[in-house]
C-alpha cells in the first residue's frame, strides 16, 4: 500500500498547538513538503523556541492565539481558506493533568467545535491527534482501533482521557452529519528532541536525571510497559493518514515495548550515566501495558516504524545534553 502526497505547493495547512513537540516536527515537514502552515499556539506548554528555525520562512506563520476561544477573526492569516487543518493542541503530560486540567478540558471540547466548524466552512480535511489514552487502562493488549477502552471517567487522568474521546465523538459526528472529510490518529507515546526536560513524561525525566547522575525515578515496580515512538516516525505516520481519504481511527506509534525498568536501565546505559533506579510511589490510573495494533496503518497507509529505541533514544539524549549544557 502506498499514500501518494495529498498535500504541497500551493495548498494552506493550519496547525493548531504548532509550537508543541509533536506538532513542531509536523509543521517543519509540512513546509519542506512546500505547504504554508499557519501555527497556532498559546505557549501554555508549547515553546517559541521549537519553531524558532522557522519564523524566516515565507510559508510559515505563527500565530499566539488560544483556540479554546476562537480563531481570532483580526488575523490575516487565518482570514484565508485552509486546506487541512490539524488539531494537534492539547496540554498532554501527566504533570499538565494536574496543573492544567481546564485548559485540556477546553482544547479537547470547545476548541475541537470551533475548528469543526472551520472545516466544514473552508471544505477542509480535518485531522485530529487523539491518543492511546483513549484505551484507558487497557483489558485488551495489544489495542485495536475496535477496543472501546477502559477509562475511569472521573480519575486525575480522565481530563485528558475524557478530552480526547470527546473530541473523537464530535470529529465523527461532523464526519456523519456534515459530511466533512476527517481523519482521527490515536497517538502512542512518542519521544525526541523538543521535549520538556520538566514535562513529566518519563522518558524526558530519566533522560535528565540520568545526565545529572541523579537516582532514576521509576513509579511502582517498574513492570508496567509502554512502546515507545520516535518524533519521525510518528510524523510520518501522520501525514500518511493526512494524505490518505481515512477516517479512523488508526493507531500510530511502534510495537518496541519495554518495562519502566528496562527503559531507565537502557537510558543510562546509552547516556553513560551513573545513576541508579530508584522506586516511587505509583501515579493513580496509571496504565499497566501499552502497546498499539498496527494492522490498521501497515494495511491502510503502508505504514511502518523505522527508527530503533537505541538510535532514537541517542538522539533524544544528545538533544538534551545540548539543551542542559
Amino acid at each position: 500500500m502506498k499514500v501518494a502526497p495529498r498535500f504541497g505547493p500551493g495548498h494552506r495547512i493550519l496547525v493548531t498547538g504548532g509550537a508543541g513537540f509533536v506538532p513542531s516536527h509536523l509543521v517543519e515537514v509540512l513546509l519542506d513538503r512546500g505547504c504554508t502552515v499557519v501555527a497556532v499556539d498559546n505557549f501554555v506548554t508549547g515553546s517559541k523556541e521549537n519553531v524558532a528555525h522557522l519564523v524566516e520562512r515565507p510559508t510559515f506563520t505563527l500565530v499566539e492565539a488560544d483556540v479554546s476561544e476562537g480563531l481570532p477573526t483580526h488575523h490575516p492569516a487565518l482570514a484565508e481558506r485552509f486546506d487541512a487543518i490539524l488539531h494537534m493542541a492539547s496540554p498532554a503530560s501527566p504533570t499538565d493533568f494536574a496543573l492544567l486540567p481546564i485548559e485540556i478540558l477546553r482544547v479537547g471540547s470547545v476548541a475541537t467545535l470551533h475548528l469543526l466548524d472551520r472545516a466544514v466552512a473552508d471544505g477542509a480535511r480535518f485531522l485530529l491527534a487523539s491518543t492511546s489514552e483513549a484505551y484507558g487502562d487497557p483489558k485488551e493488549h495489544p489495542q485495536q482501533e475496535t477496543y472501546w477502552g477502559n477509562v475511569n471517567p472521573i480519575g486525575v487522568r480522565s481530563v485528558y482521557d475524557e478530552a480526547k474521546r470527546f473530541a473523537e465523538a464530535a470529529t465523527m459526528g461532523y464526519h456523519r452529519f456534515h459530511g466533512l472529510d476527517v481523519a482521527i490518529v490515536r497517538i502512542f507515546n512518542t519521544y525526541g528532541p523538543r521535549m520538556r526536560p520538566d514535562d513529566g513524561r518519563a522518558i524526558p525525566t530519566f533522560i535528565a536525571q540520568a545526565l545529572r547522575n541523579e537516582p532514576i525515578t521509576v513509579h511502582g515496580t517498574g513492570a508496567q510497559t509502554r512502546s515507545i515512538c520516535y518524533v519521525d516516525d510518528l510524523v510520518r505516520g501522520i501525514l500518511l493518514l493526512l494524505d490518505s481519504t481515512e477516517t479512523g481511527p488508526v493507531n500510530c506509534g511502534t510495537e518496541h515495548e519495554m518495562t519502566m525498568r528496562q527503559l531507565a536501565e537502557l537510558i543510562v546505559s546509552l547516556s553513560g550515566s551513573s545513576s541508579e533506579v530508584a522506586y516511587v510511589t505509583r501515579a493513580a490510573d496509571d496504565p499497566e501495558k501499552r502497546r498499539p495494533d498496527l494492522t490498521l496503518a501497515r494495511e491502510l497507509l503502508g505504514y511502518e516504524p523505522r527508527i530503533t529505541p537505541e538510535d532514537g533514544l541517542r538522539r533524544t539524549i544528545d538533544h538534551f545534553r545540548q539543551r542542559m549544557g
